[in-house]
């Protein structure tokens, strides 16, 4: 918390409410104190997911990426390397986010039995959503984005 206050204090962001958290870090709301709107600042626990996230998002920006098959993306506002917070725009649902689990050139070297018990998986979380994501997932390998860590919190549907 004390980095994400340090990252908001340099940029004159008040943060507000927590948008989410996870295995790598916390995501609040950031209001900007001098000309408004807000935004989605995530402060990373540790290093590694952070580059990893910030690859894929500059991917993504390079790639003019808005959206993917009608998925919103966040767009990466800002960074701050020594602090691991990343700055992005908020996204309504449906979306797709949180690339810190994300491998970028070519997907992990799991077994062959580890990717069918995680397929498994994912198709009963996704149930009947489960060909849409592997669409969207399919979109983002066409970028060179291989997301292993997918879940209905961040390949959200429409309500």
């Amino acid at each position: 918390m004390q980095r994400a206050l340090a990252y908001a204090a340099q940029h004159q962001l008040r943060l507000a409410e927590r948008l989410g958290f996870g295995i790598h870090g916390i995501i609040h709301v950031a209001e900007n104190k001098c000309r408004g709107g807000k935004t989605a600042v995530k402060t990373h626990r540790e290093g590694k997911p952070y580059f990893r996230e910030i690859a894929a998002y500059e991917r993504l920006r390079e790639a003019a990426v808005l959206k993917l098959i009608g998925f919103n993306v966040p767009q990466l506002i800002r960074a701050d390397d020594e602090l691991f917070v990343i700055e992005m725009t908020i996204v309504t649902r449906p979306f797709v986010l949180d690339f810190a689990g994300a491998y970028l050139g070519q997907p992990p070297d799991f077994p062959e039995a580890v990717w069918r018990e995680w397929e498994a998986e994912k198709r009963e979380q996704f149930d009947v959503h489960w060909p849409t994501v592997q669409r969207v997932l399919g979109a983002l390998e066409e970028l060179d984005i291989h997301m292993v860590d997918v879940s209905p919190s961040n390949i959200a549907f429409g309500n």
